[in-house]
């Protein structure tokens, strides 16, 4: 991995447990095309906001705490920094910790641009679970787990790349649960 690799950032969170299984380190990527209605993150939007660090940095902060489960790469959208990301995410699988990858791009979307966008292929590869499409905010829904809409869907790519064909998380059951 290139350790001095750039990538722009709106902000971390060492210690999250909303945003995937377990203890997670989060690290919201700058710059979205999007612009969802309703989004939790409009200042992750500006492709020029936010501010630039270093993957070695990223991983020395996410080194420091043992107990984490994984990483969890949210924005902005990630897949505008694929490429950039693919370092982190190999280094953190190597500790064998797993990787979570927030977009709104469709699992379909991305596997079209990943024929043209060798960076998107390869953070799909790093990728274990994959929350895909854009935050609707009609279909908004907070009972949802890692999610916000009920459009969006958790895919466990480990599972999809086995199968040649899209897998849903079993957290997904949880989420078609009518309620009680």
């Amino acid at each position: 991995m290139r350790r001095n690799t750039m990538i722009r950032i709106c902000g971390v969170v060492r210690e999250s447990i909303v945003d995937g299984p377990g203890l997670r380190f989060v690290l919201f990527t700058q710059g979205c095309p999007h612009h969802c209605p309703g989004c939790h993150n409009p200042e992750s939007h500006d492709l020029d906001g936010g501010y630039e660090v270093t993957a070695e940095k990223v991983l020395e902060e996410f080194k420091k705490n043992p107990l984490l489960k994984g990483i969890t790469l949210s924005g902005g959208d990630p897949i505008l920094q694929a490429g950039e990301l693919v370092g982190i995410c190999r280094e953190v699988h190597a500790m064998g910790k797993d990787v979570m990858t927030y977009t709104g791009y469709t699992y379909e979307e991305l596997m079209e641009m990943q024929k043209t966008d060798e960076g998107i292929r390869q953070l799909l590869e790093e990728t274990d679970t994959l929350v895909d499409g854009r935050f609707i905010l009609a279909q908004r829904d907070l009972t949802l787990i890692y999610k916000g809409s009920r459009n969006q869907r958790i895919i466990d790519m480990n599972r999809t790349r086995a199968e040649g064909k899209l897998v849903l998380d079993p957290v997904e059951e949880e989420n078609l649960r009518p309620e009680e």
